[in-house]
């Protein structure tokens, strides 16, 4: 085990402060189709009501050094006076999201802003900006090397500015999300010699189809385009029975199968569990990857006879 480890660490040290900075420097999350917010601020304040989400991650499990991750996000609209019924909204918003992987550690503390704007009753356009700062940190403890290097043994500790841009586009029973992340592409202190945040786009996209009045389903995908990696596509599949439980399936191009399930606790409490089938060479040694989120709405549905997909109530 602390040979496997050993490898690791060398592996994320040689990624992390490659010359180019190619990594993929951002958290993935299986759950990403029930927590919008945590990923695109132009959400913020999207629905009539306090809107609560909280979620850990665990990688690879069984995997020494492995990625650990997760967020507390809060958004609710702002109250204003509207001349007409399609006069823009506005919602604000807050996330507080850590990312463990190895030596390294990042957290970001971010506030939105969002802006809504209805076409027809059933269409809206939102647009929205996250701004906050993002604290990064290297640790040397443990870290292995083939051969001795100056620049992996010294530790780094700093914060920078953090802005990421969203925009979001939906139906009655459709949406398309566009995100770009990192912003602000500043420089990593004494990590390596051209080591920064790196700009990354992120796409979504989802249609909801009705099969019987209490059961629908939702094929969606995210896809994300690091600087340089090998782009990550997820191909989702949920359903949702009367609004009050469902089960997903999906597929990560890079490494995984996704099993999601939910439950719903008096229609404000959601709980979500999922679980990646890891496919790669890896897979032997692990015992998969878990998430679990809560979500809490202080608003209910206004029909409860029919299923809704929370993303358009």
């Amino acid at each position: 085990m602390r040979t496997t480890k050993a490898v690791f660490i060398t592996l994320i040290c040689l990624i992390f402060l490659s010359l180019n900075g190619i990594s993929q420097q951002l958290p993935h999350y299986t759950q990403w189709s029930s927590h919008q917010f945590a990923i695109n601020p132009a959400h913020a304040g999207i629905k009539n009501c306090l809107d609560a989400h909280l979620l850990y991650r665990n990688q690879w499990t069984g995997f020494d050094g492995a990625p650990t991750s997760g967020f507390l996000t809060v958004s609710a609209p702002i109250e204003s006076l509207r001349k007409h019924a399609y006069s823009p909204r506005h919602g604000f918003g807050a996330r507080l999201e850590y990312d463990n992987i190895g030596q390294f550690s990042t957290n970001r503390l971010n506030l939105a802003y969002a802006a809504h704007f209805n076409f027809t009753p059933d269409t809206r356009l939102s647009l929205g900006l996250y701004g906050g700062f993002v604290q990064f940190s290297y640790s040397p403890k443990n870290t292995v090397t083939i051969k001795p290097d100056v620049v992996i043994t010294k530790e780094s500790n700093f914060i920078k500015p953090d802005a990421t841009f969203g925009a979001w586009w939906n139906g009655k029973n459709y949406y398309l999300g566009m995100v770009f992340q990192n912003l602000i592409t500043s420089k990593w202190n004494n990590l390596g010699i051209d080591s920064k945040f790196r700009f990354h786009s992120i796409f979504t996209g989802g249609y909801r189809y009705s099969i019987h009045e209490k059961l629908t389903f939702l094929p969606a995908f995210i896809l994300k385009i690091p600087p340089s990696a090998p782009i990550s596509l997820d191909l989702n599949l949920s359903f949702d029975y009367h609004n009050k439980a469902g089960f997903g399936i999906g597929y990560r191009n890079t490494d995984a199968f996704l099993f999601m399930a939910h439950i719903k606790v008096k229609q404000q409490l959601t709980i979500n569990y999922s679980f990646d089938y890891v496919l790669s060479a890896m897979r032997p040694s692990l015992l998969g990857s878990h998430e679990i989120s809560l979500n809490f709405l202080t608003c209910k549905p206004l029909d409860l006879r029919a299923t809704k997909c929370s993303l358009f109530e």
